[in-house]
């Protein structure tokens, strides 16, 4: 499973430290709508009778937002971006503490009525943290549990008490988006609870807040429920059976057994009696927590149960989950009602009024009818049947073709989401990616500019990958993923630094066309333009000239450990952005990144407002867009052989291998050869034997020379095969021939008239054609014979 976190390596010190990877999100549409699955849904509604109800949603596009609700409206007010991967869960403590987990491993917390940013960050689970239950009642209260198998029972109003740093738990200070503070929580220590239901107190080392840990599961959690007055807790996952606690101390009260797959779903009445719970066996079990016994079982569903909200009273429960219906059931007298069915798997419920919120693997949200306040009346409408006691009775029902109808057709408002992409292909050019989104639309994106250059509609996605195939070979030098609904483009270091190409190939002007253009460094400038200006602007001319953001210690540290690092004498030491290289201010992507301190953190591109520095940003990263410095790039020239082809009457240019970069095009070996076989004496700068030879990749000449209008008349073969001029030394290595040892190029004269007069010439016989410039050099000849036509 994918893994967001630190990328160092902290249990071999043997080893080399990997790096941080930075990544950047890109989004073609407005911040106004999710662009995958909706994990999780959260209500706060108005304490006054005029003001708006809120909807929160949290996505596994990684982000929350917060919906203004009217009768038959939702606007989007607010996003809460901050995690670097899926938002699992989120829960309102109190009046305006929003709480949401990640598969991050992190909790966080949220003004949910300002637009700001993320005040908390907790760092106490070892795995992904899957769900969360608050206390009605007792806004100080929220407990979470993970794949980890841990549970935890947090005090909000300690948590956010600002004291010493503690080192028994990882808590950022967020205020400006990313993780990394000085500031801490208020209790010093730790209440462990030992499967004997003892509580055993470790004190940490350091003054700091830490949480309950309730100790028991062995397997991973995935529902947890509170009363609400937080006094009782229960949870459920892998192990099947469900856990009581008390949140107060972390003991366990009693495991209550009955289902035969995971519990994905619980809740608790208001006074922590009665328990309701869903299972990946499809089954719903209502326990009386007096009795300490399950009372009653509704098979309703015919795959996994994953979502349950009950009416205020606790008489009826709405059921939702991966066999894409939604119903509603009479505790009671079992009676059961097909509300709807969905077209993706449902995730989440929240009852609002006589109207219930479904969220689904899809990234819109739909509000369906549900009667809350009175669900009688629904059943009126007929249709209901008896939910039995055992699962394979439902099963059996529905292979039977008696599937109920469901009440409602249509939803009464949808609040749309962007269609996540589904399948994606880095093509050969190393700038674009082919994706197809969940709606089937296919569009090509330009991963240098963050924006989707061509929209093709719904088309066949491997024809148009097919129409779009170039044969070029660049270095792969950044990896994608689709894991948030949205390309995710990976940098990591040295590999992202292998990719090179010509400013004539980009089309940037104002540089001479045979400068090479680090693809990687363009982009991160360009992903880091508002920051740079921002830092300008914070620390002045002098400060933004040397690029000194460390202290002479730090610098002079990690001078020593970046020793292999080289100085980019290619590229020019400023901010300045070329075109091929602006991202997006409209839809700006998002970075995530960790630096040498907190955890992983997201943040858009455009509110980055340069109080980031080495504690936020992978050094590797500064070096690269402050201080000019790359890491060394293995392999970045490829070797060959230059020789006449058989027959020809040219003599061999050299005997040795030559070596040039790999971006160098064919037009360029060919000027080379004319440079060789023209001019009396051969050019100083090329050499032999593995060695550079500059005149192969050198800069261009203001103007051309005579003899480069001969370029046309000389071919370059590879195995028999014309190389186009514009093909590459690597595309010739990738497409033609691959030898480990160098590619064996040949050259040859295009025309057999071109090559009787080289012959001519070579022998000291004059050209017997009498119109013919008397040139002293080969090229008039040559532009004779074309001139006239012979060629």
């Amino acid at each position: 499973m994918h893994r967001v976190g630190s990328a160092g390596n902290n249990t071999n010190s043997n080893r080399p430290r990997k790096e941080k990877r930075l990544t950047y999100v890109l989004n073609d549409t407005a911040d106004t709508k999710h662009c995958a699955g909706i994990n999780c849904l959260a209500l706060l509604k108005s304490s006054t009778s005029d003001g708006s109800d809120y909807l929160f949603t949290g996505s596994r596009d990684g982000t929350l937002k917060r919906w203004a609700l009217g009768e038959n409206t939702a606007t989007c007010s607010a996003t809460f971006e901050s995690h670097v991967d899926w938002v699992n869960d989120t829960v309102i403590a109190g009046d305006n503490a929003l709480v949401s987990c990640s598969s991050d491993t992190t909790l966080k917390m949220w003004n949910c009525l300002s637009d700001g940013p993320c005040t908390r960050t907790f760092s106490q689970h070892s795995d992904y943290v899957t769900c969360l239950a608050a206390a009605e009642k007792n806004a100080n209260v929220v407990a979470s549990g993970g794949l980890g198998g841990e549970v935890f029972v947090w005090d909000i109003e300690a948590a956010v008490t600002p004291v010493s740093k503690s080192s028994g738990v990882v808590e950022n200070d967020c205020s400006n988006g990313i993780n990394g503070s000085t500031n801490s929580l208020q209790i010093s220590s730790l209440q462990t609870i030992s499967s004997s239901n003892s509580i055993i107190t470790h004190t940490t080392q350091c003054h700091g807040y830490v949480p309950i840990a309730a100790k028991g599961h062995k397997e991973s959690v995935y529902a947890l429920a509170m009363n609400d007055s937080g006094s009782l807790l229960v949870s459920g996952g892998t192990e099947k059976v469900v856990r009581v606690w008390d949140p107060r101390t972390g003991s366990k009260n009693m495991k209550l057994k009955g289902h035969t797959d995971n519990i994905r779903a619980l809740l608790l009445d208001s006074t922590g009696r009665y328990c309701l719970s869903g299972s990946s066996d499809s089954m719903i079990r209502l326990w009386d927590l007096g009795q300490q016994r399950c009372v009653h079982s509704y098979a309703v569903h015919t795959d996994s149960v994953w979502a349950l909200a009950s009416t205020p009273t606790f008489s009826h429960v709405y059921s939702g989950g991966r066999d894409l219906s939604l119903y509603l059931t009479d505790l009671t007298t079992r009676e059961s009602l097909l509300l709807c069915t969905k077209e993706q798997p449902i995730l989440q419920l929240a009852l609002h009024d006589d109207s219930i919120w479904v969220a689904t693997t899809d990234s819109s949200v739909s509000r369906w009818p549900a009667e809350g306040r009175n669900p009688q009346n629904v059943f009126q409408r007929g249709g209901s049947f008896l939910a039995g006691n055992l699962s394979f009775s439902r099963a059996r029902v529905s292979l039977e073709g008696s599937t109920p109808a469901p009440v409602y057709k249509e939803s009464n408002f949808t609040i749309p989401g962007t269609p996540a992409i589904a399948q994606h292909e880095i093509l050969n050019n190393r700038r674009h990616v082919l994706t197809k989104d969940a709606a089937g639309s296919v569009k090509l994106w330009e991963i240098t500019k963050g924006v989707v250059i061509e929209d093709y509609g719904q088309v066949s996605f491997d024809e148009k990958k097919e129409e779009l195939f170039e044969m070029v070979s660049i270095p792969a030098w950044f990896t994608v993923d689709t894991r948030l609904g949205s390309l995710s483009v990976h940098l990591d270091t040295p590999q992202c630094f292998a990719a090179e190409m010509y400013s004539a190939d980009l089309n940037i002007s104002g540089k001479p066309e045979d400068d090479k253009v680090n693809l990687a460094r363009e982009t991160l400038k360009g992903l880091l333009a508002h920051w740079l200006s921002k830092r300008r602007e914070r620390h002045g001319s002098q400060a933004s000239a040397n690029g000194d953001i460390l202290s002479g210690k730090d610098m002079a540290a990690r001078s020593s450990a970046h020793s292999r690092i080289e100085v980019d004498g290619n590229a020019e030491n400023d901010s300045m952005v070329y075109p091929p290289f602006e991202f997006s201010t409209v839809s700006p992507p998002s970075i995530i990144t960790e630096g040498s301190q907190g955890g992983p953190w997201r943040k858009k591109i455009t509110e980055l407002d340069a109080t980031e520095d080495e504690k936020d940003f992978p050094s590797w990263v500064l070096d690269c867009v402050l201080n000019n410095r790359l890491p060394p790039r293995e392999h970045a020239k490829c070797s060959f052989y230059l020789h006449p082809c058989e027959g020809s009457a040219v003599q061999i240019l050299t005997q040795g291998k030559l070596s040039a970069p790999r971006i160098l095009r064919m037009h360029k070996v060919v000027n080379y050869v004319i440079e060789k076989l023209v001019l009396d004496k051969p050019i100083d700068s090329v050499s032999t034997d593995g060695t550079y030879a500059p005149g192969l990749g050198g800069q261009s000449q203001s103007g051309s020379k005579p003899w480069q209008k001969l370029r046309p008349s000389i071919e370059i073969l590879c195995n028999n095969q014309v190389l186009s001029p514009d093909m590459s030394l690597a595309t010739v290595r990738a497409y033609v021939i691959i030898l480990t040892s160098g590619t064996r190029l040949a050259f040859c004269w295009k025309s057999h008239a071109l090559a009787k007069c080289w012959d001519l010439y070579s022998s000291g016989v004059a050209c017997h054609d009498r119109k013919c410039p008397r040139d002293p050099c080969i090229y008039g000849k040559m532009i004779g014979f074309r001139s006239r036509g012979i060629l």
